[in-house]
């Protein structure tokens, strides 16, 4: 009896999904319009449209951009804080960088209020010592404050609480037994490390992700079983692992990056096969474009990522304007343009691509969806890089009039030119934007471009390859069968993972292995009891 497995992949624009019998080889290949006010009734579309005995599936593997929405557009859960006194503006104080050179602290919005930033009098120092006490009585005062404030989760994260988690677990059991419906995050459940401004910021994000990311997984999963589906649902991770769907409930800071991630693993996959060491991965979809750089035949990981900023990158190209993510992530630089990005021009004829997208609705006005503002996707068709007869083999139809007057209306006349100038000039501000991802994982770490191979993949990434290699000086463009497809591949390359981490101060003089060993054993101890969760076996 065959058995089919799923990597299915939710863009702004489309989701993907490419299924697989292992046994047999055999695939089915399915691209349907993602529906941005529940991404689940998209999956399930494409599962129906897939032709395939959905009792047979037994792994569905999922890459998602909830996460990475609900953080760029705000709208995770209205979240409160508990810190310790004297720690309530460490989100707006961050570190050094500023998001503009000249900018005020105060410009960079926290995801949290500072009305729902609450403190504890209690203090434990950097050896893990407890030098105050913490007061229940306190904590339930400012619970149930920020509760009346109109709090939806808790995100909990003091002073030293990596040195010493005690304060946090009390809060952790006070909010358990007290307040069992709130959801909340402990700092030290999360990102047990030192970095006060880092620590607080994930744990925040994580907080805010919480009654979002459980809803959508608990209701993907109910819908799955309303179809049939009985195999097991597993979402990918930002660093390139995939988790159970109540592991990533539970964490859901953790697939952030998640859809990008797929991405990254099948381009490394790809240079391997065809014998390609160095190569930068460029991944162009409906609403944003990432880039990757794969060297020596691997892909690069970091533990310092900002999300949310003109460009979501490692902190070697981060400026401050995003949200700090201390948690292990594919080494990906992404900004907010996409094939759905919508061009407009300012009173001084300014042209701007982005970051905000057409998406799947009413997405660009080519498709005729009520789409009528125009797009990258729409230049492309005036161009004449995508055909007017229409897409996905023709089941997609296109009305190149409407690109057309989009362009004309919006650019054209304002700038006083014409359609097809107008439209090439959206074509190489596009380039231009998404170029700076492609930078920010090669030149600006001192890489040579001509040394490596651009890989091209997503809806869009084929159509902007060539003249964007071109443009920086990189020599060999490769693009996949079906791109458009190719994160889906992705996500079925790639095992259950989790990573745990734990800082330990001390002097090197005071180390001995006993210590170690301790420490050691903790982290083997969370690492064990999570793969037993997912329904692992352990030796």
């Amino acid at each position: 009896m065959s058995q089919w497995q799923a990597g299915i992949d939710v863009g702004g624009t489309n989701t993907d999904l490419l299924l697989v019998e292992p046994e047999t080889g055999e695939t089915r290949v399915v691209k349907v319009s993602s529906t941005p006010e529940d991404q689940s009734k998209g999956v399930i579309n494409g599962l129906r449209e897939a032709k395939v005995p959905l009792d047979r599936l037994t792994a569905i593997i999922h890459g998602t951009t909830i996460a990475t929405n609900a953080v760029l557009e705000r709208k995770g859960a209205q979240c409160g804080l508990i810190t310790t006194r004297g720690f309530r503006d460490v989100l707006e104080l961050g570190r050094r960088t500023r998001p503009r050179n000249y900018g005020m602290i105060g410009s960079f919005e926290p995801l949290i209020d500072r009305s729902f930033r609450l403190e504890v009098d209690e203090r434990i120092n950097a050896r893990g010592e407890v030098e105050r006490a913490l007061d229940p009585r306190q904590v339930r005062r400012n619970v149930e404050q920020l509760l009346e404030r109109g709090a939806e989760a808790l995100a909990v994260c003091l002073l030293n609480s990596y040195a010493n988690p005690v304060h946090e677990r009390e809060i952790g059991a006070l909010l358990d037994r007290h307040f069992p419906a709130i959801p909340h995050t402990l700092s030290t459940d999360v990102v047990p490390e030192i970095g006060e401004y880092e620590r607080t910021s994930t744990t925040v994000i994580n907080a805010c992700l919480l009654p979002l990311v459980r809803s959508y997984l608990g209701s993907l999963r109910t819908k799955l079983a309303d179809i049939g589906v009985t195999g097991r649902l597993l979402v990918m991770q930002s660093h390139g692992g995939i988790a159970g769907d109540r592991a990533a409930a539970t964490r859901p800071a953790y697939i952030v990056e998640s859809g990008p991630a797929a991405g990254a693993i099948a381009a490394a996959a790809l240079a391997s096969s065809i014998g390609c060491s160095n190569a930068i991965a460029f991944d162009m979809g409906g609403t944003t474009a990432k880039s990757t750089l794969i060297e020596g035949g691997r892909l690069r990981y970091t533990s310092d990522y900002e999300v949310g900023a003109g460009m979501s990158a490692s902190s070697w190209s981060a400026k401050g304007g995003g949200y700090a993510l201390k948690l292990p992530v594919v080494d990906i630089a992404e900004v907010g343009a996409g094939g759905g990005s919508v061009v407009t021009v300012d009173a001084v004829g300014r042209v701007t691509v982005g970051p905000r997208s057409a998406g799947a609705v009413p997405g660009p006005a080519c498709y005729a969806l009520g789409g009528t503002e125009p797009t990258v996707t729409d230049a492309n068709v005036v161009l004449g890089y995508l055909s007017p007869a229409g897409l996905l083999g023709g089941a997609m139809p296109i009305d190149a009039e409407r690109a057309t007057r989009a362009i004309r209306e919006h650019v054209a006349t304002p700038l006083a030119c014409s359609v097809a100038h107008a439209a090439w000039g959206i074509h190489v501000v596009a380039n231009s934007t998404m170029a700076r991802a492609v930078k920010a994982v090669s030149t600006q770490r001192g890489r040579d471009v001509r040394e490596f191979t651009l890989i091209a993949f997503g809806g869009s990434g084929p159509v902007h390859a060539v003249q964007l290699a071109h443009t920086m000086g990189i020599r060999r463009v490769v693009v996949p069968l079906v791109p458009g497809l190719f994160s889906a591949a992705g996500l079925l390359m790639t095992d259950i993972e989790h990573d745990f981490t734990q800082t330990h101060l001390a002097l090197w003089s005071d180390v001995d292995g006993a210590t170690l060993q301790a420490v050691f054993r903790g982290l083997e101890v969370q690492a064990e009891a999570t793969l037993r969760h997912e329904g692992l076996s352990v030796a």
